[in-house]
């Protein structure tokens, strides 16, 4: 196997011109992949990224779970994770591709995006199943926003913007079911920042008590809050960003198992190793060859 770095693609080289704060690409699905035939597979985003299905089969993945491909399908994206995708018939729909500064020229709270929980950055919600009822109303809003992207009218973006978080609201409402929606503020912001801090000290914090501290919460409590609300505990959560790191950086074969030990900041390969396999079923090296078999 030849080493390869895993591409990740901006919305600058999509489009090949300089890079903008506001950079906002949308687009019918069928035409994006008739103009970027030479994407390649896995990669990641530099943006957010979301596309709806009207139509198409086969599957994609996520940071590595792989959903089927149906008509009135749309997830969401952020940037940084693993994705790829393999059709069976041609798909359409539409595509939208935004930067992370897209939205703070219209919307000032750096953190409004963190309410949908599209959002998250856990895969498993954010892939949503519009009703057939909802999906006159999710395409024109749509198609509304690839018509004024394009278009070279006056204010297009300011009104791509505002339909945006319109969709947002949207496909948020389809999302609000069960005891999800029964969430207070309190224990919605708990969760949240406790998947940021995650995201920021994964690889030298591997303990639920270091968060707890961090949230001013009691250990206890930090793990019954996230076993009621994602049926995972603290240490979990914490023990499943660590392995899905280790994916992504087993998708890039310019790296070895000790450097990606090394980068976890696990004590040595070995420990790394047989952390993973317990976790995951395999050794580090049997899912390396997986991935890149293709």
């Amino acid at each position: 196997m030849s080493k390869q770095q895993l591409p990740v693609y901006s919305i600058c080289s999509l489009t090949k011109t300089p890079q903008l704060p506001n950079d906002c690409i949308a687009d019918d699905f069928k035409h994006y992949l008739e103009v970027h035939k030479d994407l390649h597979f896995p990669h990641k985003h530099s943006f957010y990224h979301l596309v709806y299905f009207s139509e198409g089969s086969g599957s994609h993945s996520i940071d590595f779970l792989t959903f089927p491909v149906h008509p009135g399908q749309i997830y969401f994206m952020v940037p940084g994770q693993v994705h790829t995708w393999e059709f069976d018939n041609g798909p359409n729909g539409y595509i939208i591709n935004f930067s992370e500064q897209y939205l703070s020229a219209l919307i000032q709270n750096p953190r409004y995006l963190d309410q949908f929980t599209f959002f998250s950055g856990q895969a498993k919600e954010q892939v949503i199943d519009i009703p057939l009822d909802g999906r006159n109303q999710v395409e024109q809003t749509l198609a509304a926003i690839v018509r004024e992207a394009n278009s070279t009218n006056n204010l297009k973006d300011d009104f791509v913007r505002a339909a945006l978080v319109q969709l947002f609201i949207q496909v948020n409402r389809y999302t609000q079911t069960g005891g999800r929606s029964q969430l207070n503020n309190y224990n919605r912001l708990l969760l949240r920042n406790f998947q940021k801090l995650i995201e920021q000290h994964f690889k030298e914090k591997k303990l639920s008590k270091e968060y707890a501290a961090m949230l001013y919460v009691t250990p206890n409590h930090l793990n019954a809050l996230t076993k009621d609300i994602t049926g995972l505990s603290a240490g979990e959560l914490i023990r499943d960003r660590i392995i899905l790191e280790a994916k992504r950086l087993l998708v890039n074969a310019d790296m070895s198992i000790m450097e990606i030990a090394n980068d976890l900041d696990f004590l040595d390969n070995s420990y790394f190793s047989k952390f993973f396999k317990k976790y995951v079923g395999v050794t580090p090296e049997i899912f390396r060859k997986q991935i890149h078999k293709t």
